[in-house]
């Protein structure tokens, strides 16, 4: 009974401020629309560290066409502080921060390895193409082809990208292979 008593003494320990002090880690922001340039470049004159990822787009006006640089994600950005310290009121301050990303607005951290990860991707100038968040387990609507606007779970990624229809009321499902179709979140 007494290492009980000592395990949440230890644990109490912890939270009354004998922690460890805290890294930096990274976060997403939002900004407002078309200002995620502006908001690095601020950020970055105050110190905070910033990434900003771009990718070049050719451009065509009716009367030129241009090499532009654009956000690779339009309305965020990322930022790498201490969750606890005054950087962040100042990143939340800061012109065109619509503030940060997560659970009522607290932030979630990012781990650094995507972040790397990005920057690797962006770094080795392959072709990619943006591709809508899905998550196995999510409903999904597939979109053309023979399939179009049937919708299940989304069962699997990758080499065996698969689709459950499930018929509830009966509790009977299908699984049908989606390889090469098109499908949306529902």
């Amino acid at each position: 009974m007494s290492s009980g008593c000592a395990q949440r003494e230890g644990s109490w320990a912890g939270v009354t401020g004998e922690s460890l002090p805290q890294q930096p880690e990274w976060y997403a922001i939002r900004t407002r629309s078309r200002h995620e340039k502006m908001v690095s470049q601020q950020l970055e004159q105050q110190g905070i560290e910033t990434f900003l990822p771009l990718i070049k787009r050719t451009h065509k006006w009716s009367d030129r066409t241009k090499e532009v640089e654009l956000p690779l994600f339009a309305g965020y950005n990322f930022v790498r502080v201490i969750q606890s310290s005054p950087e962040r009121l100042r990143v939340l301050r800061a012109h065109g921060v619509a503030g940060f990303v997560g659970i009522n607005g607290a932030g979630t951290a990012i781990p650094e390895s995507q972040i790397q990860d990005i920057r690797t991707l962006l770094a080795s100038k392959v072709d990619f193409e943006e591709h809508t968040f899905l998550r196995v387990g999510q409903r999904v609507r597939v979109r053309g082809g023979s399939l179009d606007g049937v919708e299940g779970i989304l069962a699997a990624q990758n080499e065996d990208r698969s689709l459950v229809i499930s018929l509830e009321p009966i509790q009977r499902s299908l699984s049908v292979r989606i390889q090469g179709y098109t499908v949306e979140p529902v």
